[in-house]
């Protein structure tokens, strides 16, 4: 069985939507990363984001946006669809997300939320434009002041960066420049797709024998490893992928084994650092599964991969639950990414 068997019903979908709902509108707790430059930047999440001030941090308040028009797009009639039109309406309007960008361009800021949360807005953007409908196309008009600065601060950091970031959370180069590309292609931004695609020619090209006995590191909800072949597999022609990916990645056997990479397990669920273990069990589902796209049919490496993906995701499909914020705030993100095929849609 395939990871492909995992699918999204309307009745997940209702639950994932209401938890992101839920949290969107929950200011407290919150965890901000803010640089003051004077008392008067001590202010509340909702007066410093008035568009993204829920769900913990900044970065899963906009994905948790992200996975609202993406349910919303994909089960318009369902029961949850009206509240979410209703909610994105209010928080993705001109006034907020001006605000937002005036957030950005402050001084010290040209590094807030680089890469993690600049990626993830991004791929809203992407969501509404690939959805295209009126209501889509205006808050796609409202974001479009704090998306093309996201793009422009992607387009001065990567030039300067020496060397890619191969940490498992979200300062990972890997994970964000995939989203970062797919963003660049539906937005027809040729030149940050050229930039995108040079960097990580310079970055991955070159690299060999992954050391996976390493991963995870026990704050991981990214695979350094599996980040960035699943990136490689949108940068380069399908031969010259499977040739580099023989190289960097030899563990993947012929037959179809799931043994050689087995899911974790967080001990801790209501840990906000231990908790992110369960990401690491979904990222790792939809890498695989996008790595093993890349690959042609007749790759024997693809069943392993699909095997693994499937186990992965099983297991970390079991964690996405509203017991502990620590882990509801985020988690159904990464659920609805697998489930729904995103990272693969744009490269069918």
């Amino acid at each position: 069985m395939t990871a492909a068997a995992l699918q999204l019903d309307e009745k997940t979908a209702t639950r994932f939507a209401h938890m992101a709902l839920d949290n969107v509108r929950r200011e407290y707790p919150s965890h901000i990363t803010h640089m003051l430059n004077s008392d008067a930047d001590a202010l509340p999440p909702r007066m410093l984001h008035p568009a993204f001030y829920g769900s913990y941090d900044w970065h899963s308040a906009v994905h948790s946006h992200w996975l609202l028009v993406r349910l919303l797009r994909l089960f318009p009639q369902a029961d949850f669809a009206a509240g979410v039109a209703v909610l994105l309406d209010r928080q993705l309007t001109p006034q907020n997300l001006a605000a937002e960008r005036s957030y950005f361009e402050q001084s010290h800021r040209a590094g807030f939320e680089r890469p993690y949360g600049l990626a993830w807005l991004l791929q809203l953007d992407t969501e509404l434009a690939e959805w295209g409908t009126p209501q889509a196309l205006a808050w796609r008009a409202a974001l479009a002041p704090l998306t093309g600065l996201g793009a422009v601060r992607f387009g001065e950091w990567l030039p300067k960066l020496s060397h890619p970031v191969r940490a498992g959370e979200h300062s990972q180069t890997a994970f964000a420049l995939g989203l970062v590309h797919d963003w660049a292609q539906t937005a027809g931004d040729a030149n940050l797709a050229s930039l995108v695609e040079s960097r990580s020619r310079d970055f991955y090209l070159h690299d060999v024998s992954a050391p996976l006995a390493y991963e995870p590191s026990g704050h991981d909800f990214l695979s350094p490893a599996f980040a960035e072949a699943d990136l490689m597999r949108r940068i380069l022609p399908q031969e010259d992928f499977v040739i580099w990916l023989t190289k960097f990645l030899p563990q993947i056997p012929d037959g179809g084994s799931d043994a050689w990479l087995r899911p974790v397990t967080s001990r801790d669920p209501s840990d906000g650092k231990l908790a992110h273990l369960d990401g690491l069990n979904l990222s790792r589902a939809w890498m695989l599964e996008g790595i093993a796209g890349g690959l042609p049919m007749s790759d024997r490496r693809r069943a392993a991969l699909l095997a693994t993906a499937r186990v992965h995701g099983e297991t970390g499909l079991a964690a996405v639950t509203a017991e502990h914020y620590e882990g509801s705030h985020w988690l159904p993100s990464f659920a609805v990414y697998l489930l729904t095929r995103r990272g693969l849609a744009q490269h069918a």
